[in-house]
């Protein structure tokens, strides 16, 4: 349900709020009123209204010093403020655009006229506040995908000082090595992911579709993660059809999917637990496959939301994420027009089910 836009009325006179009240009735506005330029400022410390509409003529504190308040604090200055003034010498409007109003409208005030300003500084505001949400979203992705690179890049960069530095053994050498050869592949599939990801987003990406064995793909990803799976001790088991079974998908986006689903499955997945990768073809045609891991499970609450962009919920404070290896996932099973949810793998755990439907 969508919140009532807010109108906070300051004016002396009260039947001046009446008037407007009426004018303004039915077109869904929630009214506030404040008598005076003091009270209105009071309020506004704990209350911040989508539009003002501020008389210039009043005692104690008038608009003009008003406005000139509202705008020149930094919390306020973004609400939109119409001057109802019975002022009508230019040099007067002009003050008021002066001290910082976006509109003006004179008294007596025609109600056409005032839904027709109310309605432009609304259209105004709604414009700066997805501004602002979309500000706030990037900078927050910006963090979020800043601190999961830097976090193989750190494990990179140590491993080779280690290398340089300091006299190993031949084993441990090897091991280093392994580390920096895990890292890069982690940090070279964030960034195509990325890279990926915006290309589906703009609608410039175009399926390669190819005939792909099913089970020799799941095969080649299991392989593919099992010196990571092994730092942790987990079990890796596959339940698979046949070789020979064939699905069109674009392989190499599709099998982005499945490593940004298992690798998903062992950063959540606890030390000597297992990931399970099972698959199967449909009798209808198409395909299903699951990943089943040991974690601490997703909140019902959640299962949509962690595969919206940059979005993860609160599943793990120890470990690292971005919510962007799901996201991708979701955006390009949409692409191949299937579907990916997420439910409980008894007793513990989460359990991602892929439906892809015949090309």
């Amino acid at each position: 349900m969508e919140t009532q836009p807010s109108i906070l009325v300051i004016d002396d006179q009260p039947d001046n709020f009446d008037v407007v009240e009426t004018l303004l009735d039915g077109e869904g506005y929630q009214l506030y009123y404040a008598p005076s330029g003091k009270q209105a400022l009071a309020r506004l410390n704990s209350f911040q209204p989508d539009v003002i509409l501020l008389d210039v003529m009043m005692p104690d504190l008038d608009g003009i010093e008003v406005c000139r308040c509202i705008k020149a604090n930094p919390q306020w200055q973004t609400v939109p403020i119409i001057m109802v003034t019975a002022l009508t010498d230019k040099e007067d409007l002009a003050r008021c655009l002066g001290a910082g109003a976006d509109d003006f409208i004179s008294k007596p005030i025609n109600s056409l006229e005032l839904r027709a300003r109310v309605n432009s500084m609304l259209r105004i505001k709604q414009q700066y506040d997805n501004l602002q949400a979309l500000l706030k979203l990037r900078e927050d992705m910006v963090n979020m995908i800043v601190h999961d690179l830097r976090n193989p890049l750190a494990s990179i960069v140590l491993s080779t000082e280690i290398l340089r530095f300091t006299n190993l053994s031949l084993e441990k050498q090897q091991q280093k090595v392994e580390q920096i050869a895990i890292a890069s592949h982690h940090l070279q599939s964030l960034i195509n992911s990325l890279l990926i990801m915006a290309k589906l987003e703009s609608g410039k990406m175009v399926l390669n579709y190819t005939e792909v064995d099913l089970s020799t793909l799941c095969i080649s990803a299991l392989a593919d993660i099992e010196a990571i799976a092994a730092q942790k001790n987990l079990t890796l088991i596959s339940e698979l059809p046949e070789p020979g079974g064939i699905i069109k998908v674009d392989a190499a986006i599709f099998r982005r999917v499945l490593d940004n689903l298992l690798s998903n499955a062992i950063k959540f997945s606890p030390s000597n637990s297992q990931v399970i990768l099972r698959a199967e073809y449909l009798a209808a045609g198409g395909a299903k496959l699951q990943i089943a891991d040991s974690g601490l499970g997703i909140p019902e609450n959640l299962r949509q939301s962690i595969f919206e962009k940059y979005e993860t919920g609160t599943l793990n404070p120890e470990v690292s994420q971005i919510g962007l290896g799901l996201a991708f996932c979701k955006m390009a099973l949409d692409a191949h027009h299937g579907t990916i949810t997420a439910e409980d793998n008894y007793p513990k755990g989460t359990t991602f089910t892929v439906l892809l439907k015949v090309a």
